[in-house]
């Protein structure tokens, strides 16, 4: 993958979109999901009353799932176009294919509603759900736009407003490697944070002492989120940098990001991907350097295990936290 530009809506400009939303029925939902990706629809989201199953929901990182209505077939996909997008020409070509499809499978109505959108409106509507909690006795996450009480003096509070990339802190994973970074790191030490998200761990690091954080993802909002939330919890940008590339499929970008130059490297993402990264992960880790690894599900740990001891690491230890577990090597 190249590596990624900063976009519009990284200067802090709000970006507007066309959003498209599908009528159509649950069981056509694939194959219009197949037929919007060879229109050139990137992403789309679909609301539907079909209830997933426990392995998905493990997956997608849901701890609580909203009441369905089974009787109910009907499905929306929801897509949306940048200003600049061609609207009826990519309208042209999802009635072309809406048509295809209505000749051998019920797709519903097949109305198309159009409508426009801003990035806060999906961004921020789940804020209402983010509340301060504790991570240990002395490290607590704060929304940037919560009050925080019964606070302790040796309270170590972190600030976070995710945006449009991942990481609050509440999940298993997250809270984790926080625990992870806290037992294994040192002063001075200098920390790569693979997946950082909204900088998150990156930002604990710096405040549990590194003296050089560098955090990469491969989506650009991330590095808008983690700069961000870097600023407000007072990490200069000497301290903190964030590129946005592929580390496993890169070599330039591995390049670019440095190596055996790291005491810890930290990556919160998922078994699929951490399984790869193992790989090649230890180019950047210096000799007796700790690597640290969650998103992995307690059914996979005996694949991730030997996918990280095959790429020259020694399995430290493996803790667990509900359905999830952690794992410390060392290179």
């Amino acid at each position: 993958m190249e590596v990624l530009q900063e976009s519009p809506a990284a200067d802090g400009i709000k970006m507007k979109w066309t959003k498209l939303t599908l009528s159509t029925v649950a069981e056509a939902v694939d194959l219009i999901s197949n037929m919007l990706s060879e229109s050139g629809i990137e992403s789309i989201e679909i609301i539907d009353n079909v209830p997933i199953t426990e392995k998905e929901k493990k997956a997608m990182f849901i701890d609580i799932l909203p009441e369905l209505n089974t009787e109910d077939k009907t499905a929306f996909v929801n897509f949306y176009l940048e200003e600049g997008d061609n609207l009826q020409r990519t309208m042209d070509k999802i009635r072309a294919g809406l048509k295809e499809l209505s000749e051998f499978t019920d797709i519903g109505s097949g109305l198309i509603e159009i409508s426009e959108t801003e990035d806060s409106d999906w961004i921020n509507n789940w804020k209402a759900y983010f509340k301060p909690f504790r991570i240990d006795e002395t490290i607590v996450i704060k929304p940037t736009w919560e009050k925080l009480e019964d606070t302790k003096d040796t309270d170590l509070i972190i600030e976070i407003d995710p945006g449009a990339a991942f990481g609050t802190g509440s999940h298993e994973t997250t809270k984790l490697c926080i625990l992870g970074i806290k037992k294994y790191g040192k002063d001075g030490m200098k920390l790569l944070d693979v997946g950082c998200g909204s900088g998150i761990l990156s930002i604990i690091g710096a405040k549990l002492g590194a003296c050089k954080v560098l955090g990469i993802d491969i989506d650009p909002y991330a590095a808008k989120a983690a700069y961000e939330n870097a600023e407000v919890n007072h990490i200069s940008p000497e301290t903190l940098n964030i590129l946005s590339g592929d580390i496993v499929t890169d070599e330039d970008f591995r390049k670019k990001i440095g190596l055996e130059c790291y005491d810890m490297a930290v990556a919160n993402i998922l078994a699929d991907i951490i399984i790869p990264l193992s790989a090649v992960i230890g180019q950047h880790i210096k000799p007796g350097g700790i690597f640290i690894s969650s998103g992995i599900l307690n059914t996979q740990k005996e694949t991730v295990k030997e996918a990280i001891i095959n790429s020259g690491f020694k399995i430290l230890e493996i803790n667990e936290m509900g359905d999830w577990l952690l794992i410390v090597a060392q290179k």
